[in-house]
């Protein structure tokens, strides 16, 4: 657990080399990430923190959103004596991390996304009625409903059986009102009008069924100046859970790709 200000934040570390850390999506925790983490260690020191109110850190009061999570991010990063950091997001983490690549660019050496975006501004209807059910569920009925409702969305397979459960756990475990805040503090955040700010290399993991389809993806692609998009095929919101082999390839692939290239800068030099 390491002590932060207005919050104590608990994470996972292993492995040694180059720094890569894991940020986990809404409602969950570094559980996301305990498939593909043992294999990143072999290559690579892995953080993976709970992000504030979430998992086994603090639930201090007061309104959440991304922009605090991610300072609290650069917080730890900062109190570790990370001075250049792979980071990796699933869907919540996702904005976490285009939020500290357009904050703190001397903190990101590179930036992939899985199954996010840059913004979460409900455009449509539908994007209006599903936070607003969300919340409702929430309120009402509580986190142990709404894991029961997302977990087969997330694993449908028979198969998924014991990915259903742990969802079901983790997600149930939530406290009621932090879980409500953060549902909250995602809606309306946006970088997308700074992409163009964002130096560094970004990888954009796309499930071929994700909640947002390929498209959305590839526009956002495209404004970003260095970034290319890898579909994760047969995978759902979760591909941490449902390919995590894939996922690991994808990224250690990518983590390879830019090391090399330092390297041969330097042997240029």
């Amino acid at each position: 657990m390491m002590p932060l200000e207005g919050v104590s934040l608990h994470f996972e570390e292993s492995g040694a080399g180059t720094p890569v850390l894991l940020l986990h999506g809404l409602g969950s925790s570094g559980q996301d990430w305990e498939l593909v983490a043992p294999r990143l260690a072999a290559h690579h020191r892995v953080i993976i923190p709970d992000v504030r109110g979430h998992g086994r850190s603090g639930k201090p009061p007061g309104p959440y959103g991304v922009p605090l999570f991610a300072r609290d991010i650069a917080a730890l990063c900062d109190r570790l004596g990370l001075e250049r950091v792979h980071v990796v997001g699933l869907s919540m983490g996702g904005m976490m991390g285009f939020q500290l690549a357009v904050e703190r660019p001397e903190l990101v050496r590179s930036l992939t996304v899985v199954n996010s975006g840059p913004d979460m501004v409900p455009r449509t209807m539908r994007m209006k009625l599903l936070f607003a059910t969300r919340l409702l569920i929430l309120k009402l009925l509580g986190p142990k409903t709404l894991a029961r409702l997302i977990a087969p969305k997330l694993f449908p397979k028979p198969e998924h059986a014991e990915l259903r459960a742990r969802v079901e756990a983790s997600i149930g475990a939530n406290d009621p009102d932090a879980y409500q805040r953060a549902t909250r503090g995602l809606v309306g955040w946006s970088v997308l009008d700074r992409l163009k700010d964002i130096t560094c290399p970004v990888l954009v993991l796309a499930s071929d069924h994700d909640y947002t389809p390929l498209s959305a993806k590839r526009a956002y692609v495209d404004l970003l100046r260095d970034a290319r998009l890898h579909v994760i095929h047969d995978s759902g919101h979760a591909s941490p859970g449902d390919q995590p082999v894939h996922i690991f390839e994808a990224v250690r692939g990518f983590l390879l790709e830019l090391e090399d290239a330092a390297q041969g800068a330097r042997s240029a030099g």
